[in-house]
This record gives C-alpha cells, structure tokens and sequence, in this order.
C-alpha cells in the first residue's frame, strides 16, 4: 500500500511525508521539481498523474481547479481508494470559490474523499519578513481584521491522522475546517513578532487603494476578493474549529510557538 503525497516542496507536504515515513509508510513524493527530495521523489504532471499514481492506494493532494478532472480520471483507473484533499475554509464562501469547485470535481471520484479546509495560515507571516527586514515596517490593509491563524504542522498531523485511519474509518466525505486556537487581529500578529522576536516593527495599516497598488498579484480578482474578505473581519472574530483537536488529540499550536519554531525569520 503505497501513499502518494503531492506538493512535496511544499511545507505541509514535507511535514505529512515525514510524519508518513516515521509511521512505517510506504510513500512517493510528486513534484515538478523532484530532484533533492530524496529516494521516494516521483516527477509529478498534473495535467498527466497517472504515471505517479500507477500502485498507490492513497493521495494527500493539493487543491487546483485546472487540474482535478485529470487527477480524477487517473485516480480512478489506478483504483486509488482514498484521497485527502487539501482545500480551503473558503470552500464555504460558494459554489464560484475555487476551492469549491475542486472540492467538487475530487469528490466525484470512486475512491473515500476527505476534505481539510484550514482558514489563514501561520506561515503567511513568513511573506511579512521580507518587508520588515529591508524597511522595519509591515504593510497591510485591514490590520483590525481577525483571524485565527493555523500551524502548519497542525495541519499535517490531522492530514496524517485520515490517513494512518485509512479509508472507512469514520472520515470519508466529510470536511473539515481547521483554524489555530485563538482569534486575533493581524496587528495583534504583529505585535506579537516585536514582543517573541525583540525586533521593532512599525505596522502601517493601508488603505484599500495603497493595498491594490502595493499587493503583487497576477490575478486581481483574487486580490479583490480578499480585500472584500478582510474587510468583512474587521471587528469579527473568527470562530475557532475543534478540527485540530478532534483529528489529532492535541490543542492547536499558538502563533508564538509558531514564532519560536521559525528563528531568525525576522532577524
């Protein structure tokens, strides 16, 4: 029995592939890239996964639209018989979200599918590095929007969890929206870097027009429609999901262990 991870670059995947390994998994490791990434590594087509998934009985699969009705297709004449698919808490905003739409393609297959939909990530503050290092600032619109933020390994052990389980064992098609263990305000994030850290960061809150000038994004309706997102969580506490602890038996990790687990990021 053989698991297939994909995004093995990706940090949730390298975490779910480590956790796999120690469990006395087989497992393949699909990239586009996949030199450097060890013995398991497979090349990795999305356009094209049959190949990687020629003998694998589970995929941990990272979630794209383009893609999914290619990996369905694959993923049902390998006879694959269980799919976690890494999607987003967004899934709930509609039918239009692309996270959705994947959610939907994915679940067509024959194979157990099971949904894992973290809201923001922690590892998001890593882009916030970058600038506070070169300007001692962090620019952002809406810093009086909350979130609750998750860790990255957290993630990967409620994915590791589904999958140790295996299809039949109480998870398949359902969801399952994850979210660290506390609401808090993207200024409280930040305030926080200063205080774990020591390095003095200035955090300047910007307008919606500062943002659409400063935010390199290719695709501006996806900018648009997380400033409309943003905007809606000023003020809003987000609800904390017991995703984590239900999967995994543990609390969700604190942004500060987050903080601590990354030295140096900041400086």
């Amino acid at each position: 029995m053989t698991i297939l991870v994909t995004g093995g670059r990706g940090a949730i995947a390298r975490a779910v592939a480590t956790g796999l390994t120690d469990a006395g998994q087989d497992i393949r490791i699909a990239s586009r890239e996949p030199a450097d990434l060890g013995p398991a590594a497979v090349a990795y087509d999305p356009a094209d996964p049959a190949p990687a998934l020629e003998g694998v009985s589970q995929v941990f699969l990272y979630s794209d639209p383009e893609s999914a009705p290619a990996f369905v297709a694959a993923a049902d004449a390998a006879g694959v018989k269980q799919v976690v698919l890494l999607s987003s808490m967004s899934a709930a905003g509609g039918p239009e979200d692309p996270h959705a739409k994947t959610e939907h393609v994915i679940s067509s297959g024959g194979y157990a599918t099971t949904r894992m939909q973290p809201g923001a990530f922690m590892s998001n503050a890593k882009f916030w590095a970058y600038q506070a290092r070169a300007t001692g600032q962090i620019r952002l619109p809406y810093l009086d929007a909350e979130e609750a933020p998750i860790h990255e390994q957290d993630i990967a052990d409620a994915v590791l969890r589904v999958l140790l389980d295996g299809p039949g064992n109480g998870h398949d098609d359902r969801g399952y929206p994850l979210t660290g263990p506390v609401s808090m305000t993207r200024r409280h994030q930040i305030a926080l870097v200063t205080e774990v850290t020591g390095v003095p960061i200035e955090a300047v809150d910007l307008t919606p027009d500062q943002a659409r000038a400063e935010m390199q994004m290719r695709d501006e309706g996806q900018r648009e429609t997380l400033l409309a997102y943003w905007a809606s969580r000023v003020g809003v506490p987000q609800p904390v999901e017991p995703g984590v602890e239900l999967l995994t038996g543990h609390t969700a990790r604190t942004f500060t262990t987050w903080l601590a687990d990354h030295p140096g990021l900041f400086g």
